[in-house]
């Protein structure tokens, strides 16, 4: 009986051991990672998330489908920092993925694109590693980086003057955005936008004249609401871009 003991204190020693080392004070999780194959090694324009063609190069096309960290599209856009766990194989730093798409695998947190797949690895790897088809991973958020400021598209399903759907592109730091509204100048108020699916909010009959939005953005703080200076002009069509002038933290 005292063997039988000292054997399962043992073994609750290691599994308490490899609890903390997915779950570290950085804060890393364990997972699985895989891959998606596509001609170009880059993102799928048909993204989940709504971003189309940014959502295959963003990040050097270091992009991702995830599961349980898509968040009801809440999750779109954020950034995370990827590793590898096969020591021969893998570089120690990962890699840093956006998340712009929606994807199950199996038991995985992680679908990359080929390209990002790949760079998990040291060099001249690749071929070793995408041999192993999934892999044992730990990633944790991190802070997206862009050089421009939060731009908002004017997404391609909106129809003037009927029907506005926008899109939110180079969204900085950890924050998410929670929501979105609409200055109605005849009422006096905001009115809040749908979130269509993934990334995408929209809205029937908008305004007319400029359109004014703001953001609910999280924060540790807790959330907080964020206007842009720049207005959506009063001619708005499918495919235009304004440059926010401000940057999430």
């Amino acid at each position: 009986m005292g063997i039988s003991l000292k054997y399962h204190f043992c073994l609750l020693c290691v599994m308490v051991l490899l609890i903390e080392i997915c779950y570290s004070q950085d804060t890393f999780t364990c997972s699985r990672a895989t891959y998606y194959g596509s001609p170009d090694c880059l993102g799928t324009p048909t993204g989940a998330c709504g971003f189309g063609e940014y959502g295959r190069t963003v990040y050097d096309a270091n992009v991702a489908g995830v599961s349980r960290l898509w968040r009801n599209g809440t999750g779109c856009g954020a950034c995370y920092q990827v590793r590898c766990k096969v020591p021969q194989l893998c570089t120690d730093d990962g890699i840093v993925v956006v998340v712009t798409d929606y994807g199950e695998g199996d038991k995985t947190d992680f679908i990359l694109s080929s390209r990002a797949y790949a760079r998990l690895g040291r060099p001249n790897m690749a071929l070793e590693l995408y041999a192993y088809g999934v892999v044992d991973i730990e990633f944790r958020r991190t802070p997206c980086k862009y050089a421009a400021n939060l731009v908002l598209k004017v997404h391609e399903h909106s129809n003037y003057p009927d029907y506005l759907a926008i899109i939110l592109l180079y969204q900085a730091g950890q924050s998410d955005i929670l929501a979105v509204e609409v200055w109605q100048e005849d009422c006096k108020e905001w009115r809040g936008m749908r979130r269509a699916y993934g990334a995408v909010w929209d809205m029937a009959n908008p305004p007319r004249g400029p359109i004014q939005l703001r953001f609910l953005v999280s924060g540790n703080a807790g959330s907080t609401w964020v206007q842009p200076k720049n207005a959506i002009s009063s001619n708005w069509k499918a495919g235009d871009t304004y440059d926010t002038a401000i940057q999430l933290e």
